[in-house]
């Protein structure tokens, strides 16, 4: 883990038994953790609670795990899930990393490969942060503060004095240097992982150049 910076793991698991187990083993490695014993409870939550890493069962009331990873997946890309299940097959592992799960492991868990996966997770995602982390130039600061008042392209030319296309281009490159793919998630990422609700310079996750 990064130093000074403690992960927030999601675990989804219908067993308390199981929930308990995977919170002190999380727990003793570092990681700040949430059980939950629904798919539903845990998306409530993800709605205004930081997440690093979702950890799911495939065996769960209502919605299953599969579907789980598939909402998250379509929310937030860049969040990695790993799958456990005590009922896996060649089928079911197919059908679990092609809807985007970074690991796919079986239960009984062993301690210190569980704990590998979840490094592992979380240190891809790092990385794949750190490739989109470029600095925000002032004008592109400018308008994600803009974005977050709730103003749509065409207001916010009007107040930059500028194109709507440029607003639209700027918009596009905000998204790509945060890692997502909607304004939806734009907003979720500034709000829970990047930075408190006011934005200031110096408040920013990201560095800054002259631009």
């Amino acid at each position: 883990m990064e130093e000074n910076e403690r992960q927030h793991v999601f675990v989804v698991d219908d067993e308390p038994e199981v929930c308990g187990a995977l919170r002190r083993t999380l727990e003793l490695a570092g990681y700040e953790v949430r059980c939950f014993d629904s798919a539903a409870a845990c998306l409530v939550k993800m709605r205004s609670a930081r997440c690093d890493l979702l950890i799911t069962d495939v065996v769960l009331p209502g919605m299953d795990g599969i579907e789980l990873l598939s909402e998250v997946k379509c929310r937030i890309p860049s969040l990695p899930v790993l799958v456990v299940t005590g009922y896996a097959n060649v089928e079911m592992a197919v059908e679990v990393m092609a809807a985007g799960a970074s690991s796919f492991l079986q239960k009984p868990l062993e301690r210190d490969s569980f704990l590998a996966a979840v490094e592992a997770a979380l240190k891809h995602r790092r990385h794949t942060r750190d490739g989109m982390r470029k600095p925000l130039t002032k004008s592109e600061v400018e308008v994600l503060r803009l974005i977050l008042d709730g103003k749509g392209n065409k207001e916010i030319a009007r107040l930059r004095h500028r194109s709507i296309r440029t607003i639209e281009d700027q918009r596009r490159r905000i998204m790509h240097k945060f890692g997502v793919d909607n304004p939806v998630d734009l907003i979720r990422e500034v709000a829970i992982v990047r930075m408190p609700r006011q934005l200031h310079r110096e408040q920013l996750s990201l560095p800054f150049d002259r631009s």
